[in-house]
Formats: structure tokens, sequence, C-alpha cells
């Protein structure tokens, strides 16, 4: 019976948050990895998550289908985790989310490869979300060239080097009163580790050919609800204040451009509008986490591991502090 050593698993976007606990979460397994990034140089922090020479990082860029091809060579599956969050020169949601994910499901056809795509809650090709859309896209040209890919589909992810909970600790750190977008908005935070064990799970072949699954951790929160959390784990009193849509859409037009946490774009305000939580239909259908046998965690388990360094005293400061 053959071992997962003899299969060749390609990641694309293999270093970046979700993509190194995948790294991991397959190196565990006893698969033979290839990460394909932009730039190899920048990936040898995944080294040490596997046994010497288990993984090995490629050039690819989802722009240029033949770098894509290349990094495929002789694999047996393909992992597309490739995702923007707000568009930069070339780097658009068209290019990277839809074309992007177009390009590796024909590289995994041509080589006859399985193929796990992760996209995210609330892909609608009706939707007034820019990367709502691109993400329904990229999933539809996806399964017309891999019929029996496995689509996964998270919530909002958080875990340790999150652009999430520790945006908000941070824009909690430099002001006393905090902008709430959305403040009913409903989510289903779910964990990078748990989300990672799920991709792990399709590789091994656990997952129902072409089926969606919707990745939500075990509580839906509003977004006040989470500010609420984020801020008693960092021991900070902030006043929340209601920001309506039309005003942090126009704020939005301004902040696009600015660095780190401040960066808020007018299609991240629109994606405000709407809840971002696993459906009745895939609950039903066991087409999440549960349904894989994965008990995930909530959000107030994990974040004191790392938010911890926004307290005002670091980690010995209690959290009510």
């Amino acid at each position: 019976m053959a071992s997962n050593t003899d299969t060749l698993v390609t990641v694309f976007g293999g270093s970046g948050f979700l993509g190194r606990h995948v790294v991991r979460a397959l190196a565990k397994r006893d698969y033979r990895i290839r990460v394909g990034v932009r730039r190899p140089e920048l990936a040898g922090h995944l080294q040490p998550l596997g046994k010497v020479g288990q993984i090995h990082a490629v050039q690819a860029n989802l722009r240029y289908p033949a770098s894509v091809r290349t990094a495929m060579r002789d694999s047996h599956v393909a992992i597309n985790l490739v995702g923007i969050l707000s568009k930069s020169g070339a780097q658009t949601f068209d290019a990277v989310v839809a074309e992007g994910a177009a390009t590796v499901a024909k590289a995994a056809a041509a080589m006859g490869a399985r193929m796990v795509h992760v996209s995210a809650i609330g892909a609608d090709a009706r939707s007034a979300s820019a990367y709502a859309r691109a993400k329904a896209a990229g999933e539809k040209a996806v399964l017309a060239a891999v019929p029996s890919a496995t689509i996964l589909r998270p919530s909002v992810i958080f875990g340790a080097e999150d652009q999430f909970a520790n945006r908000f600790a941070t824009l909690a750190r430099m002001s006393p009163v905090l902008p709430l977008i959305g403040g009913a908005t409903r989510m289903q935070p779910v964990y990078v580790g748990d989300v990672a064990t799920a991709i792990a799970e399709a590789v091994d072949g656990r997952t129902k050919a072409g089926a969606v699954y919707e990745l939500g951790g075990p509580e839906v929160l509003t977004m006040r609800e989470i500010w609420q959390i984020v801020l008693r784990v960092i021991g900070r009193e902030r006043m929340l204040v209601p920001l309506p849509f039309i005003a942090a859409r126009f704020q939005a037009m301004f902040l696009q451009f600015a660095p780190g946490a401040l960066k808020l774009t007018p299609d991240q305000v629109t994606m405000l509008k709407t809840d971002n939580i696993v459906s009745e239909a895939a609950a039903t259908a066991g087409l999440t986490l549960q349904g894989l046998g994965i008990s995930p965690d909530s959000m107030e388990a994990v974040v004191p591991q790392y938010l911890w360094r926004f307290r005002k005293t670091g980690q010995f400061a209690p959290k009510g502090a």
C-alpha cells in the first residue's frame, strides 16, 4: 500500500498566514510538499516545519501560467490558497482570485492531479462586492477544469499572524475611540489550525468529490461582540462608536491607501454589510468542520495566546486590567 511519502502535494500560496499552517499539517502526515510562491528565497521559514528534504519552495506566479504548469510537474495534488484582500497594481481580484484559480485548476487537470481550492464564505456571482464575485468566479473555473475538486469556504480566519484580531488590537492600542462598522453583522471566526486540518483531510481523500464545504468556528458573533472579546483579552477600555455604512465607505475612499491596520477599502465596507456564517444547507449536509470530525476552537480560547502583547504590561497583566 502506498504511503503519503509517495504523494507530492503542490501548495500555491504556501508561505502565507494560512499556507504555513497547511504545510505544517501536511508535513506531519508525511506528504512530500512543493510550495509555489512568487519569491522562493523568502520561504525559508517553511523548512523547519518538516523533515530534511520534505518541503521545497519553487517560483510560481498565478498570473503566469507557464510557471504554474512547471510547479505542478509530477504532482498528485494541487492546493490553491492564493488570495488577496485588496487589489494593488497588477494584483487585481480578477487576475489573482478568479483567473489565478483557473490557471491552477487547468494545470492540475493537465497533470491528472486532484485539487483542493480555498475560497471564502460569501462567494457569490451576484454580490455587490468585487472580492465575493471573484471568489465565485474562481470556484466556477476550478470545478469546470477539475469537477472532483474540493472547495473549502472558511469564514474570517484568526490565528497568531492574522490580519483580523491583531488588526483590532493594534487599532485599540492607537486610539481611545474606535469606529464600529457593521456592528450587527454576524461572523463565524474560524481558527487557522482548524482550516489547515480540514485541508489536510481533503488531501487525505476524506471529503466528497466536487463538494463545497463551509468552515466556521463554534460561535456566531456580531462585529460588536468580536471587538468586545479583543478588548477584554488585551485589557483595554475603548469607546465603540457605530459608523454608518455610507460614512464608512466615504472614509474608505481615503483609507484604502493607508498602511497596515488603518487600511480599509470600499469593497471591504461592502462585505461588512453581509453576514459571514455557515449556511443551514451546508450544516444539514455535513459539509462543515464538524462534518469532517473536527471540533473547532473558539476565539476566546485562542486569541489570549497571541494578543497578550497588546496588554499594557504584556503577558503578566491580568486580562481585565
